[in-house]
């Protein structure tokens, strides 16, 4: 994880921190008033995904930020259906012992069903979700000069964890982190080749959401 990644990570916490005292001042309502029977909800935020540390014999791949967009329909107090994803793409430095080799881009999307804890108006309120996903690997630059090595894109099981923190009763802060099992083929020229890249990110991202 670079410098520049923890910098921007930072500033958009501070932001986060920031924003409940905002968001008190122009609130009216009472702490325990209208959080319930709200049946949408959107979240934006920033996200850094980290692969595998060791997606194939030699090969190492950094991680890097992207802005992530999620909309959930609730179907009760606790129970949801998410649709989340990347609003722009994910950009990797792939390296191999003598360092860079190349770059790849990714843009996950994925659809979880959540189950949040406790009740609309705790001011921290945890929850999980179990889903399937889809990451569209593109502009892979892998073999300068040579035959294009290409990746398939990897689709498989997400799991996520995360915590809103009640602001008011329409706003509110996330935290959360994810995990998605990645296998993506390896292709040189169009054909397969047999091999495969461990992808396997853990995502963490923090947000701001509103809940109509």
């Amino acid at each position: 994880m670079t410098s520049i990644n923890n910098k921007l990570l930072l500033s958009a916490a501070l932001a986060l921190a920031a924003s409940p005292a905002a968001f008190a001042q122009q609130s009216t309502a009472t702490p325990d008033a209208d959080y319930g029977g709200k049946r949408f909800s959107v979240v934006g935020g920033v996200t850094l995904l980290e692969p595998h540390s060791d997606p194939a014999e030699g090969i190492d791949i950094d991680g890097g930020p992207a802005p992530t967009l999620s909309a959930t329909w609730h179907v009760n107090d606790n129970w949801g259906v998410e649709l989340w994803g990347a609003a722009d793409r994910f950009d990797h430095r792939v390296r191999g012992p003598e360092g860079k080799i190349g770059t790849i881009e990714q843009q996950p999307v994925a659809l979880s069903g959540q189950y949040h804890f406790g009740e609309p108006d705790m001011t921290f309120r945890p929850f999980v979700g179990l889903g399937v996903y889809e990451s569209n690997i593109s502009n892979e630059e892998l073999n300068p000069g040579g035959d294009h090595v290409g990746l398939e894109s990897p689709r498989g099981a997400i799991g996520t964890i995360g915590v809103d923190m009640n602001i008011t009763p329409t706003w509110f802060a996330r935290a959360d982190a994810r995990y998605m099992r990645a296998r993506s083929d390896v292709n040189v020229a169009g054909q397969g080749t047999g091999e495969e890249l461990k992808l396997d990110p853990w995502t963490i991202g923090i947000g701001l959401g509103a809940r109509f």
